[in-house]
């Protein structure tokens, strides 16, 4: 009786959170999601348990519900970050493209980061419907305050082009994202034809977002 004891004992110290630094909080959450983005990419939503989550991170499972109300929320999280560096990283290039801008080169950057978003545990997560999933798991307010975000997003980038009719952000900024679903019916569109029908299509979007005239 008292080996069992002490087991029960052991497991629930172990399993009970405790209190960490403000420097551990910030490595453990990083570390959450490193860890939660390479499982997307492996093993998808349904596969991901906190169990193995908590693994890789090293801490316990109560811990964990100390930085996430579920492994939904961490998931979202990962999304957030990943769409802030595809921001940010579409930013800088447009700042290093000074007075230098036309269309071309505008179509290309879009295009390059679409290709990136390819490539990316993302494209695989929505292709499999792990997306949809997700968004049944979390609070409507938390995925309104998403698409918001998003449109302000691609309004500030829009914004950054001069000689962008600003009236029409929103229009522009609905017609790319039809663009980018795009992407996942690639095969029905054609996988030959695809990329070079992909830049055709935001080449004629960019051509429409300038003022008539302004570039070549």
């Amino acid at each position: 009786m008292t080996i069992i004891v002490y087991i029960v004992i052991k497991r629930i110290f172990f399993a009970m959170p405790k209190t960490f630094t403000i420097h551990e909080k910030e490595y453990i959450k990083k570390k959450l999601l490193e860890e939660a983005r390479k499982c997307l990419k492996q093993y998808g939503v349904k596969k991901t348990s906190v169990d193995e989550l908590v693994k890789r991170a090293n801490i316990s499972k109560g811990s964990f519900y100390l930085f996430y109300t579920s492994k939904e929320a961490l998931f979202f999280d990962v999304l957030c970050e990943f769409h802030d560096e595809l921001h940010y990283e579409i930013l800088n290039q447009i700042d290093t493209l000074d007075n230098c801008i036309s269309i071309e080169k505008i179509t290309e950057i879009i295009f390059k980061l679409y290709k990136k978003v390819e490539s990316s545990f993302l494209y695989q997560f929505i292709l499999n419907g792990d997306l949809e999933l997700l968004i049944r798991k979390l609070p409507d307010q938390t995925i309104l305050d998403h698409i918001q975000k998003d449109d302000s997003s691609m309004k500030e980038v829009l914004s950054r082009l001069p000689g962008v009719d600003t009236a029409n952000l929103e229009y522009y900024s609905a017609a790319l994202r039809a663009i980018f679903l795009s992407m996942f019916h690639r095969k029905e569109i054609s996988e030959f034809l695809y990329d070079d029908a992909l830049k055709l299509m935001l080449k004629g979007i960019i051509i429409q977002m300038f003022e008539e005239g302004n570039y070549d």
